[in-house]
């Protein structure tokens, strides 16, 4: 059996009827054969088609270690198609149209899409009747699941972050090379303009590295990564938590665009101080992906405003070469040291999965898979990989070998593909880390032991000369800041094919093109630049849109917590 890109067609529903019909008939005499209800109780051999909105390098068609197991546990093949660019923004368009879909998608910021084309089906009675691990991971988040108050139906259940989730290191902010501090006796670094000023001491020391031009910071505006080190570190470094494009004022749950305060027009007038001076990447604004990771992996560039799993590779790449010493120490950097940066403020559980679309021929057995993968054998699988080859058990503890931790830290790409680990966590519920099993061990690798041991020798002298133990360190923890009573505003989905829609679109494409050109102008023009970009967004249907978001996150905050905030 096999899972077909199909949508439900009232044609081709009636040609699968026929088709059925055919079947059962053939089979009338042979015994051996089995129906799809009994399929779904068992492991016989089964492939479904899923379809991921985020890239994935290192997958290796289910052929690695994991995916073997996975197979041979459960029967399930999974034939994947992800997206290279990430977000599947323009291949979901095409399928909602078409009415081709996968049996299992990840649609990340697409959700909308699929389900106002109808191609998506309601998990609920599906986890309640064949999912008892999923029921028991969610608990009493099941509310949080649920598409909208208009619509409650579970369409999706979140795989990109795991349940109770504690957060135990910084992957992002403003990172620079660890020989960089060494050199300058490890600086603070915690204002803007501490982190320039090492960029620029070390850059007038070293115009040169291995014979190519040093370059003190780059930043990737390729596409949709824009987001990720340009225009998403203004709010970072001027104290607002992660809500996508906007700012929600915690006390009315007001949205408006991000670029709207005050304080971030300041941050993007550093980027424009940073680019005259010679100190900001010329071609930062022209380069394309692949670019931006090689000059990274050549070892000559000193900073980066960014997380680490978009440079990961190239890092990757540094440490294979030998030189751990360029690699990334993670700060906490803010406009001025009065600002509290919230990075880390809880959300609570939120966010985007897996769901099961209407060319599934077999919803039972898909939900089946995925309740296994969730079950403590599934997770400490697709976690910690094949105990004896991955991990051994020492008096009662998971450990990694010294060997095998190894690989993991310094030719990760290899290691994932080879292994599997890590890979299998989009397509099923999970614990996040520091939650335990019955065994007393964690469901993850990521506690505080096992990250310090993933640390190369370079991180280690770093953060003893910081005397702290972790990056996160750096930063305000979660109990210092206020838990967001609607989550992560960008995990949010909202209807697609609106006027909303198309008005956001224009409010990205002016961002897009205005914010670079706010960093590239002189800085006697900078404000006229920044000021009409504000005045173009509002003409552009910008605040109609805000107070249209600002209904869907007071009607998320009534949905989730029983509040009338309306």
């Amino acid at each position: 059996m096999r899972g077909k890109m199909k949508g439900n067609t009232p044609k081709t529903f009636a040609m699968l009827m026929l088709a059925s019909a055919l079947l059962v008939t053939a089979g009338c005499g042979n015994s051996g054969s089995k129906s799809a209800s009994e399929d779904s109780n068992g492991t016989d051999p089964v492939t479904f088609t899923f379809f991921g909105a985020d890239a994935s390098p290192t997958w290796n068609k289910m052929q690695d270690a994991v995916g073997k197991e996975i197979t041979k546990q459960t029967g399930v093949t999974i034939e994947a198609e992800y997206d290279v660019n990430n977000g599947g923004d323009q291949k979901i368009g095409l399928m909602a149209a078409s009415g081709d879909y996968p049996d299992i998608i990840f649609p990340k910021g697409n959700l909308s899409k699929l389900v106002d084309a109808g191609a998506m089906i309601d998990l609920t009675d599906l986890i309640e009747e064949h999912a008892p691990n999923l029921k028991k991971i969610y608990g009493d988040q099941m509310n949080r699941l649920k598409y909208s108050t208009e619509d409650p139906s579970i369409y999706t259940i979140p795989t990109n972050m795991g349940v109770d989730n504690m957060t135990f290191d910084a992957t992002g902010g403003f990172e620079i090379q660890q020989k960089v501090l060494k050199e300058l006796g490890y600086p603070e670094v915690k204002t803007l303009e501490d982190y320039e000023n090492v960029l620029k001491a070390y850059y007038e020391k070293h115009p040169t590295i291995d014979g190519q031009p040093t370059i003190p910071l780059t930043l990737n505006a390729d596409d949709w990564k824009i987001m990720i080190t340009v225009t998403n570190p203004a709010f970072q470094a001027t104290g607002a938590p992660d809500d996508g494009e906007y700012y929600i004022n915690p006390e009315t749950y007001e949205a408006m665009l991000h670029y709207k305060r005050p304080e971030e027009k300041e941050y993007f007038r550093w980027l424009n101080k940073m680019y005259n001076e010679g100190l900001l990447d010329k071609d930062t604004f022209v380069q394309k992906d692949d670019q931006y990771k090689s000059k990274i992996a050549s070892g000559r560039v000193l900073g980066l405003i960014d997380q680490e799993w978009n440079y990961q590779e190239a890092e990757n790449a540094l440490k294979g070469a030998g030189k751990d010493d360029s690699t990334y120490a993670h700060f906490s950097v803010s406009l001025n040291e009065d600002i509290v940066d919230h990075t880390f403020q809880p959300t609570g559980f939120d966010g985007y999965g897996i769901g099961i679309t209407t060319a599934a021929e077999d919803p039972v057995r898909i939900i089946k898979f995925m309740d296994w993968l969730a079950s403590d054998e599934g997770q400490v699988l697709r976690n910690w990989g094949i105990e004896g080859q991955h991990y051994n058990v020492e008096n009662g503890k998971r450990v990694i070998p010294d060997e095998v931790q190894d690989r993991k830290t310094n030719d990760n790409s290899a290691f994932s593909k080879e292994t599997g680990i890590g890979l299998y966590n989009i397509f099923s519920a999970r614990y996040g880390d520091g939650v335990k099993d019955s065994t007393d061990n964690y469901y993850t690798t990521n506690f505080p032991e096992q990250i310090v041991a993933g640390y190369t020798a370079a991180e280690k002298e770093t953060l003893k000369a910081y005397g702290i133990t972790t990056w996160k360190e750096f930063y305000p923890s979660e109990e210092e800041l206020p838990l967001k009573e609607w989550g992560a505003a960008y995990n949010m989905p909202v209807p697609s094919g609106t006027d909303y829609d198309v008005t956001f679109r224009k409010t990205q494409d002016i961002v897009r093109k205005r914010i670079p050109e706010a960093v590239l102008t002189t800085p006697a023009n900078f404000d006229k630049v920044y000021d009409d970009m504000l005045a173009e967004l509002d003409k552009a249907g910008a605040v109609e849109m805000e107070k249209q978001y600002t209904v869907w996150v007071k009607d998320r905050v009534s949905l989730w917590t029983g509040k009338d905030v309306k």
